[in-house]
This record gives structure tokens, sequence and C-alpha cells, in this order.
């Protein structure tokens, strides 16, 4: 009897003490995204001395969000603050969208663009570059199409009677296909010399070209979708052991499987209408996030949100500046979270554990 209440005593001693030691990790990610987000405002071609950035932004504080009209002031407020919040939004964004989509279809190789919003988004961008020249017709049509795709995926699963999830994966993959052969389709009647570098640049994912209006239409909708994946975190906790083990714990599945879906997918289309294409980090960042906190997600995605946003911070810098030209984010995301990636496969380390 006293060698049972032993076991479970030192159970619940290990238990309190891997959510002290989550809670911990996640507080040191926490501060390592604002580290890196005060870094990066010293980052850039244009060279701005530390002291000078510090002075520009005490005096915004203080003078109620009026920039300074000046040079420094145009770089800080117009150019480089937008983009390490766009940075930051796309890197969380795309990072609990994934760690979401592997809780609910249980795969641990899902990532956020497996109901073919990717294709769809794309597509609708390579058709606004090739009506239109301006920027927000581009971004709206790249976001309209992202929504469009998930719907047909999820209107397609809903004609079969087979696993909701299982279905809903293989009509991601139906619809992806049709919209990257429109896309491929666009790309070919678009002009060469003009729009089709454009096309190319935008699929390859950057944020040079983010403006505060970007943010002020994005932004809610990522952290409106954001806050509601965190909010209902441990019933994709349920969804992940099975839907039969879910119904018999008082989840109702289906009603859940759509309100995850349409959060991810909002959170994920609204981070590729302002970024492009950027793989790899809502497929990465969610495996690292559970090497360090463990498979609950009532921490797997807050610490998916402060290290997603963390890591494009630091891949956005290197974009911007390791070389004379801008190298575009979905190129780096790819050289990096690739090799990773087998790094974490020839170490078994991918997986729910």
């Amino acid at each position: 009897m006293s060698y049972d209440i032993g076991r479970i005593t030192g159970l619940k001693l290990g238990i309190h003490k891997r959510i002290s030691e989550g809670n911990t990790q996640i507080f040191l990610a926490f501060f390592l995204m604002i580290f890196l987000f005060v870094l990066s405002l010293f980052m850039g071609r244009y060279s701005i001395p530390p002291q000078t950035i510090m002075t520009s932004i005490i005096f915004w504080l203080l003078s109620l969000g009026n920039v300074e009209p000046s040079n420094v002031g145009t770089v800080i407020f117009q150019i480089r603050l937008p983009r390490i919040i766009a940075a930051m939004l796309v890197g969380a964004g795309l990072s609990i969208s994934g760690a979401s989509f592997q809780g609910l279809f249980r795969n641990p190789l899902v990532s956020p663009y497996i109901l073919g919003v990717a294709s769809g988004a794309g597509f609708g961008a390579c058709l606004g570059i090739l009506i239109s020249e301006n920027i927000f017709v581009i971004q709206l049509m790249a976001f309209s199409f992202g929504i469009l795709a998930a719907f047909l995926a999820y209107s397609l699963s809903k004609s079969c009677k087979a696993t909701v999830t299982l279905v809903l994966v293989l009509s991601g993959i139906i619809v992806g296909a049709v919209f990257t052969a429109l896309t491929s389709l666009v790309k070919y009647v678009a002009d060469p010399y003009d729009k089709l570098p454009e096309m190319v640049f935008w699929l390859m994912g950057s944020l040079s070209s983010v403006r505060v209006e970007d943010l002020i239409y994005a932004s809610p909708a990522i952290l409106a979708g954001m806050l509601v994946l965190i909010l209902i975190g441990w019933r994709i906790n349920v969804i992940s052991l099975g839907e039969e083990e879910a119904r018999s714990l008082g989840i109702d599945t289906k009603k859940m499987t759509i309100l995850i879906v349409i959060c991810a997918t909002l959170v994920t289309t609204s981070a590729i209408s302002i970024s492009g294409i950027i793989g790899w980090v809502g497929l990465v960042v969610p495996h690292i996030s559970r090497m360090l906190v463990g498979p609950s997600y009532k921490k797997l995605l807050p610490m998916s949100v402060f290290l997603g946003a963390s890591f494009l911070l630091v891949v956005d810098d290197l974009a911007r500046t390791l070389m004379s030209i801008e190298i575009p984010l979905g190129v780096l995301t790819a050289l990096i979270g690739a090799p990773f990636f087998a790094y974490l496969l020839q170490k078994k380390k991918v997986g729910w554990s």
C-alpha cells in the first residue's frame, strides 16, 4: 500500500515539475521574442546609430504616435517597424496553424497549407497581379481565394461518409492541385517581362512591401484566430487522441473540427496575403515546441506562437542583411527548415511525445 502511495506521489511530483518547466520555457520564449524584436530594429541596410533609434522611439511614444519628419523616422516607423511586426504575426500565425492542424489530423507531417490554402492564395495573387498592379487588390484576391480553397476542400469532404479528417486531407490535395494548375496557366499567359517576375517573386514569399495599412486589416484576423485556438487548446488535446475518445469525453468532434479549420485557415490566409507563400515555418516550429514543452496543446500553442515569431524574425533579418539584394523568405525557410526537419527525422523526434 505504501509502495502504491509512493508511486502516485512521485507521479504527481513529476507532473507538477513538467508543468513548471513548461511554463518557464514559455516565458523564456516570450522574452527571446521581445529581445529579437528590439534587435531587429537596429538591423538594416540604412545604418542608424542605436541611440538615434532609441531617441526616435521615445519621441514617437511621447508624441502619441506622431512620426518625426525625417529620414530616420521614415525608416524606423514606415519601413522597419511594420516589417518586423508583420514577420512576428506571420511566423506566429503559421506556427500555431500548423500545430493546430497537426493535432486535428493527428499527423506530425501536416502543415498549415494542408487544405490547399497556399495554392488558392497563390492563384488569387497571380490573378490579381495579372489584372491589376494595386497591392490591395492582390492581397484581397490572395485572401479570398485562400478562403475559397479551404471552403471547397471542406465542402468536398462532406460529400463522403468516410473519416472526416482523412477525407479533408485528400480533399485539400485535390483542391491544391487544381489551383496549382490554374496558377501555372495564369503564369503562362502573363507578360514574361513585367507580370511574370512579380508573380514568381510573390510566390517565393517576402515582407519587403509590407505597409502599416497591411497590418491594420490583417492583424485583427490573425490575432483573433490565434486567440480562439489557444482558448480551445485543451479540446485539441482531446481530439488528437482520436474521434471515438473525444466523443466519449463529450466533445462534438464535427463542430470542433469546423471551428479549428475556420480559425487556422483565417490565420493562414491573412498571413499569406501580406507575405506570400512561406513554407516550413508551420511544419518545423511546432515540432521544436513539442520537444520543449511536450504534447499538451495548452502549452504547445503559446510556445509555437513565440517561437514562430522569433524564427521568422531571424529569417527576415537574414533576408534583408545577408546580401546586397533581398533573399526571398521562402528560399531561406526551406534552406533552414528542410535540413533541420531531416535532423529530427534522423533522431526520431518527429512525433507526439
